[in-house]
């Protein structure tokens, strides 16, 4: 059992019953309350409940055989959500254990725990796996104390503090897998995916929502097989990868309905029902629900009663029953134990159903609500890898309320919106005494335009339809634009084409003519010719060069086709609020140099940069020796970067290797000379240590990042210099070239030592390429590098 070898612990237990039934009373009883707990592991409580229905014989009544009896006894009742004979039956244990100093007292604490964590009562509960947690530390039971652990990391993530359980999760982990318990390695991995999803983070989510499945059905946990198999369709649900979700949830089922856990079989219906309605069946999503809503009605699943009433209200809105739709939602709204993602759902369904009944007051009401709602619990995340994802999980709920301000004719009302959910961990450094909407209230979007002398393009990428803003000095326009998936599609197709031996120009490209004409055509008359313009990209956009697409020829002006960068400046921004607070400065006066590369190797993963030395070199020629600090060699590490005071220089350059972690952005790093056994500058370090930096340039491979999220764009280590205060980032989208790039570097700084601002002196300095001769004229060799702004 303690191995977690489930199946072949009860086939030992059932041969021992078996052999010791009828010439010993007291070990066949023994065997039968083992045979019991292992049925309880597996799922099958009322089984369990039925071998524990027999009385022990009189000489172990006052036994550890009847504390783990009576314990068991609790759990199954626990489980089944009998809670009064639940309670009985936990309280006779511990009146026994204490009574008998039972060497199970740990584990009874443990059972008491799990019950209270069950009702609800949260501080009972965090008593209880406290006192189980002390007993293993005492009687050296690492096991009891393991367990204790693991339970006081899945407290936290009930109670939504989870920043402390993925901390606690963590060391659970490491703890199971040094003792060997397969079992609470299981659990744990699995409720660490289900933290992970619930903020956000799918690719983590995914990655050990799997390995916990896979783990559970190793360790015969086919009830936590289960509960992992729907999380994960979940996790695929919200992705929008429906076949999967689908399938997996199909799974789930057939297990679910072998076994007694209600809670679990409702969980799984009710993620078929989301999935059917998503995927437009109405009656496959009432089929679900209906089955579900019997299992709670008849008293055997409290749990997901709030869940069940949301479908409820969604089916019955489906049907234009809109009176039934609001009762359902109000009755989630009206249970003060409701989880808060539950919440803000309700009230947004409650919205979109105020909506269809043309009550436009009353649905921009419940709007605000779920909106404030989420924000409120995004606020009480610390972290800043669960911040920068969490509206992963309630963008869907933004993108709502901004269809419905568009339905209302209120496009810049829905602009405004749209840019409350961007770059929100950006901001947090600013200071400000307004709340969020107080800022998003007072955004003048064409002031930003005519400050910045620039157009603005604004996009949105929704599932069912997408809109672009596009704001001049003068006036601003919304076009509505493809849903996300047409636009994804082409955005992955064309810069796949980047690695092929013909320039896109030249051959043709179908993807990059119909993007420029999605994305830009519409407005192209707005954009006066050599201007400025800053895009502030959704979704796929946020890895796209809008510099590289194809801008169509024109037979009368004997216009050739070519990229876009000929035509415009570009600067990417994450958000107006940010682009409020910056402007077009021109590079400050006898401003100094923080240079960093050339560094010694680190691995063979990361063998010396031939062409690094030559591009350290190249910037001598803009900074005299007293301007100018270079960490090179043995000196370009971690620790002489953050040593040498980086906030007291106005340029900070890198001319090294670079990692982007799609899995943990913040775990993107510069590779640097190595230091015993590091050789890493991480993101997470960089967001730690503030700058005023007028241009950062990460002349390495990825430095904008691999991860996208809802709101914040790509996350990596450009993302972490902003965070820091940098006001203007240089970094790139995908691996560079090593041999371009010094040519590249030397022109761009050879234009802001001419006085040009960051963004004039990287297009220049692109165009150079652009209009040279060899490979490098390529988009592969000048794309990759964008500049952000900060603020």
């Amino acid at each position: 059992m303690r191995q977690g070898k489930l199946d072949a612990a009860l086939q030992h237990a059932n041969t021992a019953s078996a052999k010791y039934g009828a010439r010993d009373p007291q070990w066949a009883a023994r065997f039968r309350v083992q045979q019991a707990h292992i049925l309880l592991i597996r799922g099958s409580y009322s089984e369990a409940l039925r071998l524990l229905d027999e009385p022990l014989p009189p000489v172990l009544l006052r036994t550890d055989t009847e504390v783990e009896r009576k314990m068991v006894q609790g759990l199954a009742f626990d489980d089944l959500q009998q809670f009064d004979a639940a309670d009985q039956a936990i309280s006779e244990a511990e009146s026994l254990g204490t009574a008998i100093q039972s060497s199970l007292l740990g584990a009874v604490a443990q059972t008491r725990g799990i019950f209270e964590t069950d009702r609800s009562d949260y501080p009972k509960a965090a008593i209880a796996f406290r006192t189980a947690a002390e007993i293993g530390r005492q009687r050296n039971l690492p096991r009891v104390e393991l367990d204790a652990l693991a339970n006081l990391a899945y407290l936290a993530m009930r109670q939504e503090h989870y920043d402390e359980a993925v901390d606690r999760f963590k060391v659970s982990l490491e703890k199971s897998r040094t003792i060997g318990a397969a079992d609470i390695e299981a659990k744990t991995l699995g409720n660490l995916g289900w933290n992970y999803s619930v903020v956000g983070d799918f690719d983590n989510a995914e990655a050990v929502l799997t390995e916990a499945t896979t783990k559970a059905a190793q360790a015969g946990l086919v009830e936590d097989q289960t509960y992992w198999l729907i999380a994960l369709a979940s996790v695929y649900y919200q992705q929008h990868r429906y076949s999967e979700a689908d399938s997996t949830a199909q799974t789930a089922l057939t297990l679910a309905d072998k076994h007694d856990d209600k809670k679990t079989l409702t969980q799984c219906l009710n993620t078929l029902s989301d999935i059917a309605l998503a995927t437009g069946r109405l009656d496959d999503a009432e089929k679900y629900n209906r089955r579900a809503a019997e299992i709670e009605n008849a008293g055997l699943d409290q749990f997901g009663v709030n869940y069940s009433r949301l479908i409820t209200g969604r089916i019955e809105t489906g049907k234009r029953h809109y009176q039934a739709a609001e009762e359902s939602f109000r009755k989630v709204l009206g249970d003060p134990n409701a989880e808060t993602p539950l919440n803000w759902e309700a009230h947004t369904r409650l919205a979109g159903a105020y909506a269809l009944q043309h009550q436009p007051a009353k649905a921009e009401h419940e709007f605000d609500v779920a909106i404030g709602t989420v924000e409120d619990a995004r606020d009480s995340v610390q972290r800043d890898e669960f911040r920068v994802s969490f509206l992963s999980t309630a963008i869907e709920f933004y993108d709502a309320y901004v269809n419905f301000l568009i339905e209302q004719e209120r496009p810049l009302d829905a602009l405004k919106m749209a840019d409350l959910s961007r770059a929100q961990a950006l901001e947090e450094r600013l200071p400000s005494t307004d709340s969020k909407h107080a800022q998003k209230a007072g955004l003048k979007p064409q002031a930003i335009a005519r400050r910045l002398n620039a157009t603005l393009l604004f996009y949105w990428l929704g599932e069912q339809r997408s809109y672009l803003w596009a704001i001049t000095p003068a006036k601003s326009s919304m076009i509505t634009l493809p849903a996300s998936a047409e636009i994804d599609a082409a955005v992955k197709s064309y810069r796949q084409s980047f690695l092929e031996p013909r320039d896109p120009v030249e051959a043709g490209n179908a993807d990059g003519k119909k993007l420029y004409s999605v994305l830009i055509g519409p407005v192209e008359k707005l954009i006066p010719k050599n201007s400025r313009v800053v895009i502030l990209p959704d979704g796929s956009l946020n890895s796209l060069n809008f510099e590289t697409l194809i801008v169509p020829g024109s037979q009368p002006q004997q216009v050739k086709p070519h990229y876009w960068i000929e035509d415009a400046t570009i600067v990417t921004a994450n958000s107006l609020a940010l682009l409020s607070r910056s402007s077009v400065a021109a590079p400050p006066k006898d401003a100094r140099l923080l240079v960093v590369g050339d560094a010694l190797a680190a691995s063979t993963d990361f063998p010396p940069l031939p062409q690094a030395g030559k591009e350290v070199g190249l910037l001598e020629n803009y900074f005299s020796p007293s301007e100018r600090l270079e960490l090179t060699g043995a000196n370009a590490t971690a620790t002489q970067f953050l040593a040498s005071r980086p906030e007291k220089f106005a340029y900070l350059h890198f001319a090294t290797h670079g990692t982007a972690s799609r899995l943990q952005p913040l775990e993107s790093a510069v590779i640097l000379s190595p230091e015993g056994d590091s050789y890493k500058l991480y993101a997470r370090d960089v967001v730690k240590h503030p700058l005023t930096a007028y241009l950062v340039t990460i002349s390495a491979c990825n430095g904008a990042g691999t991860k996208s999220y809802a709101g914040e764009g790509l996350v990596g280590l450009s993302w972490a210099f902003l965070r820091a205060g940098a006001h203007n980032v240089i970094a790139g989208l995908w691996e560079v070239s090593n041999a371009s790039t010094p040519q590249l570097m030397d022109q761009l700084y050879q234009g802001i030592h001419a006085g040009q601002d960051p963004a004039a002196a990287l297009r220049n300095a692109k165009l150079t390429l652009v209009h040279s001769n060899g490979n490098y004229r390529k988009p592969f060799y000048w794309a990759p590098f964008l500049l952000y702004a900060g603020s």
